[in-house]
């Protein structure tokens, strides 16, 4: 009996010891699953470009990714322009809701004007739902206040740049979104085959059944 409780006192150690050293603090926000806390992937850029704003050096959208660059440097954030979006697609995690009132989505937006953005999460790409509009800088939303909970899982964010609030013009316009990240953190989700692609391996099975029977029977 002894044995076993110096085991999972060990064990827990050795969980606690690894939980500290996942937690990270950007941005004056602390991560608990570190940098794998945030976005992966670009799934789609649509920046609303007038007379060439934003400039070329502010549309990359790759800048979007990962953790929040602590130098502010320009290459490190994509801006929207003026009603511009972003779409964002965690990968080796998903946004969860906490079951409390703490913040679970974290926006950093930076750049020479604090500028307003509209946020949308979705399960799968293609349902999306609202959960408000951040006011510019670091800003955190709680998606159980919009009635999700630890049971809902979102690999999918996208930001839209509030066309009436900010300047709507310079090199910069619209939001400047540096990093997204996923305080309330879940596995990925795995995703659900289409029914067309149900419907192929359906038919698949089937075949291999009718041709395993046709050899028993050539026998």
């Amino acid at each position: 009996m002894k044995k076993i409780l110096l085991l999972l006192v060990v064990i827990f150690g050795i969980f606690s010891i690894c939980t500290i050293a996942w937690a990270d603090m950007f941005g004056g926000v602390e991560f608990p699953g570190g940098a794998a806390s945030f976005v992966d992937a670009v799934v789609s850029y649509n920046p609303v470009i007038k007379s060439g704003q934003p400039t070329a050096p502010y549309r990359n959208s790759l800048a979007a990714l990962g953790i929040p660059d602590p130098t502010n440097d320009y290459i490190y954030y994509v801006s929207l322009g003026d009603g511009g979006s972003i779409t964002l697609r965690f990968t080796d995690n998903s946004l969860t809701g906490s079951g409390n009132s703490n913040y679970d989505l974290w926006i950093f937006e930076i750049g020479p004007d604090v500028e307003d953005t509209f946020v949308e999460i979705s399960k799968n790409g293609t349902i999306w739902y609202s959960v408000g509009k951040v006011t510019g800088g670091t800003r955190g939303i709680n998606i159980d206040a919009y009635g999700w909970t630890q049971t809902d899982y979102f690999s999918y964010v996208r930001l839209i740049d509030d066309t009436n609030e900010g300047d709507q013009s310079g090199i910069t316009v619209g939001a400047d979104i540096d990093a997204v990240g996923a305080i309330s953190s879940a596995p990925p989700v795995t995703p659900v085959p289409e029914p067309a692609t149900m419907l192929l391996l359906g038919s698949g099975l089937i075949g291999l059944v009718g041709y395993g029977r046709k050899k028993f029977f050539k026998k």
